[in-house]
């Protein structure tokens, strides 16, 4: 009896030394991937950003001597390096955050107004964090 797939052994498929699809090294980024990519990663980092929030507020609850240690934590060039970070995550998420809620009115979505927020974002974001910090530690 003859099978169906007895029929193709020893045939063999064409193939071809290029990618069956367009790969990274065709497209180069786009701003609004580029965007969309760092506003997931700054959540991620909001996250744990939250988790020092939490430490610094258990330590205040604890007393002196734990409140003494996040302090000078908090106060070390680490500290203020962490501080400073989380501080750009929030003011990055913050204003991609509401671009992607004006996208979700339906206002936004062509592409030159896309790319026009996209780099306000880009722009805005190092200067408000810069303004916080100031205002912040002076």
């Amino acid at each position: 009896m003859d099978f169906p797939a007895d029929r193709n052994r020893g045939l063999k498929m064409a193939t071809r030394s290029r990618p069956l699809s367009p790969h990274l090294q065709i497209y180069r980024p786009q701003l609004t991937a580029v965007l969309s990519i760092v506003h997931r990663s700054t959540g991620v980092a909001l996250c744990a950003g939250a988790v020092a929030l939490v430490w610094g507020i258990v330590a205040t609850a604890l007393g002196a001597d734990a409140y003494a240690c996040f302090s000078d934590f908090a106060a070390s060039i680490v500290g203020r390096l962490l501080t400073a970070a989380f501080v750009f995550c929030l003011v990055y998420h913050w204003l991609n955050g509401l671009r992607h809620l004006a996208w979700d009115t339906g206002w936004g979505l062509e592409i030159k107004r896309a790319y026009a927020t996209g780099w306000t974002v880009v722009v805005l974001a190092p200067v408000l964090t810069a303004l916080s910090l100031w205002c912040l530690w002076t």
